[in-house]
């Protein structure tokens, strides 16, 4: 594999030190291009905020890595080149797929604990594709263009790390050498089975005459102030926490289907009339919520109402079925699969 080339566009031009810059990504790992933003962006600001995204969810193939791993990671890159720690600040920032504003405040907050009141914020970035649309969001800011112009991209370092390749050329030396370490750890070898899992599945529908679209249907089952969760047994997602659910049975409606699934995957009695418990539904579609391909959910909310919590089991393809606090389950996003957290918050803090 070849090194990636990471070229300026354009000279400089020579204007005053602002005081903040604030860049914005996911750096699941950063990589060379990441690196020569940030130095151009430090001959243009005092301090350097770097706003790290898809903070505290799940590990999975395509974020693969903390916040405290990423931040390392970046903290070391930048001074193996001679910058400063103190020259670098950061903030994290959740994945709001359902709610734009909170993920906007959010960033907006992170920033704002830095910057301590001060209008010299200068926003860094380069609008190359729809997914840049973020530049746009923070009219307070003054827009600095990027000059680097590369063709390197976070998804392409992962399918090397994970797919067997050589990520050397595409990354910082500080970079390789955690990426080297982490190979060694039973969360890299979780994920490398999951990368092997997503190949074969993607692989199946490969001859299809045009690209798939899957349709599951999920449950949110609360009671006394708890919500009935399963833990995966199988890739994706092994050990995450998620709603109980699946791939539409087309024999069935969306909503039979879901009831189906509940008492298949976690037990839960007949005698409980899921039908008439529901108390809310809605279709949750971000392109990119799931790994496996184009995937629409229909989700119910059933609201069994106080009392006991009733037994359940869990189904043969899960590890355990269980009744988890709201409380708990709300404050650990990072242990649910794909966007199962967002989607349980959505019912629950909606009412």
């Amino acid at each position: 594999m070849e090194s990636t080339t990471v070229v300026q566009r354009g000279p400089l031009v020579r204007q005053r030190k602002r005081t903040f810059g604030v860049y914005i990504g996911r750096f699941e790992p950063p990589h060379n291009a990441h690196l020569a933003v940030m130095q151009e962006a430090l001959t243009q600001v005092q301090k350097l905020i770097v706003v790290i995204g898809s903070a505290r969810g799940a590990r999975s193939t395509k974020n693969p890595f903390t916040f405290e791993e990423r931040q390392g990671m970046v903290a070391a890159m930048l001074q193996e080149v001679g910058v400063p720690r103190s020259r670098l600040l950061f903030a994290q920032v959740r994945d709001y797929f359902y709610n734009e504003s909170l993920w906007l405040s959010e960033v907006q907050r992170g920033v704002d604990a830095h910057i301590h009141g001060s209008s010299d914020v200068a926003l860094i970035g380069h609008l190359k594709d729809e997914s840049s649309y973020y530049l746009r969001s923070f009219p307070a800011w003054e827009f600095l263009p990027a000059h680097v112009v590369s063709a390197l991209s976070a998804t392409e370092v992962r399918r090397a790390y994970f797919g067997g390749g050589d990520t050397a050329p595409l990354v910082p030396g500080a970079v390789q050498t955690f990426l080297e370490r982490f190979q060694a750890t039973p969360e890299y070898a979780e994920l490398r089975q999951e990368f092997e899992y997503l190949a074969e599945y993607r692989r199946a529908w490969a001859g299809s005459p045009f690209p798939p679209v899957f349709v599951t249907t999920d449950a949110a089952v609360t009671r006394s102030g708890h919500v009935l969760l399963v833990r995966r047994g199988g890739q994706p997602g092994h050990g995450r926490l998620a709603m109980p659910g699946g791939f539409l049975n087309v024999q069935e409606t969306l909503l039979h289907s879901c009831i189906e699934k509940v008492r298949h995957e976690t037990g839960l009695s007949p005698a409980i009339e899921l039908e008439s418990r529901l108390r809310a539904q809605a279709v949750f579609d971000y392109p990119e919520r799931s790994l496996r391909g184009r995937t629409i959910t229909h989700a119910f909310h059933f609201d069994l109402g106080t009392g006991q919590l009733p037994a359940v089991r869990p189904g043969p393809e899960n590890e355990q079925a269980l009744w988890m606090p709201l409380s708990q389950a709300l404050g650990q996003p990072e242990a649910f699969f794909e966007d199962h957290h967002a989607i349980i918050e959505q019912f629950v803090l909606k009412g």
